[in-house]
C-alpha cells in the first residue's frame, strides 16, 4: 500500500525533470545576462563588451572600413549637473571637433530614457570643423542619483560613441493633500 502512494510523487518528480530547461537554453540565458552586465559595468570607449553568442546566432566581427574616416574629438565625454531639484529641466552642450579625414555625418543620437533628449547637427561636419550636441535632462519623477547616456550613431569607426550626464536629484516635497 505504501508503494502505491509513492507512485504519484515519483511521477511528479519525473515530470518536473522532463519539462525543465535544457542546459543549452540555460547557458544561452546566462551568456546574454553576462553580456549585459559587462556592457553596464564598462566605462568609456575602452570597455569591451563580452557576449557569448547562442549556437543559432551568427556573429559578424566589426571590420574597420577602408579609406578616410571622420573622427569625434569631444572636449568632454561626461558632465555632472551636481545637485538639482526634482522637476528641473537642465541642459548641457557637448562640443566636438571632427579630427578625422572625411566629413562627419551623425545619423542619430538617442538618450537612455525618455527624460534625456539630445539635439545634434543634421548637416555634415567637415574635416577640422566643430559641432555641438545639446542634451536636455528632465528630472521630473527622477529623484536620487541619475546617470544617463546618449548613444551617437555616425559614419565613424566604431559607429557608436557615448556621452554621459549625471545629476543628484533632490526629491520634491510631498504635498499634504497627496495620499502616500
Amino acid at each position: 500500500m505504501k508503494n502505491i502512494k509513492m507512485i504519484p510523487a515519483f511521477l511528479a518528480v519525473l515530470a518536473m525533470i522532463a519539462t525543465g530547461c535544457s542546459n543549452a537554453d540555460v547557458e544561452g540565458r546566462i551568456a546574454k545576462l553576462e553580456g549585459r552586465v559587462a556592457e553596464l559595468e564598462g566605462s568609456g570607449t575602452a570597455a569591451k563588451r563580452v557576449v557569448k553568442p547562442n549556437a543559432n546566432e551568427k556573429v559578424e566581427p566589426a571590420v574597420k572600413p577602408e579609406g578616410p574616416l571622420p573622427e569625434f574629438a569631444f572636449n568632454e565625454e561626461s558632465h555632472d549637473f551636481g545637485t538639482i531639484n526634482e522637476g528641473d529641466v537642465v541642459e548641457h552642450v557637448f562640443a566636438f571637433t571632427n579630427t578625422g579625414d572625411a566629413p562627419l555625418i551623425i545619423s542619430s543620437a538617442t538618450g537612455s530614457c525618455g527624460c534625456t533628449v539630445p539635439e545634434w547637427p543634421k548637416e555634415p561636419i567637415g574635416v577640422g570643423e566643430k559641432g555641438e550636441i545639446k542634451v536636455k535632462f528632465n528630472s521630473r519623477k527622477k529623484p536620487g542619483v541619475q546617470n544617463k547616456t546618449v548613444t551617437i550613431t555616425s559614419n565613424t569607426y566604431p559607429k557608436q560613441q557615448r556621452i554621459k550626464i549625471k545629476a543628484n536629484v533632490t526629491p520634491a516635497p510631498k504635498d499634504a493633500d497627496t495620499p502616500s
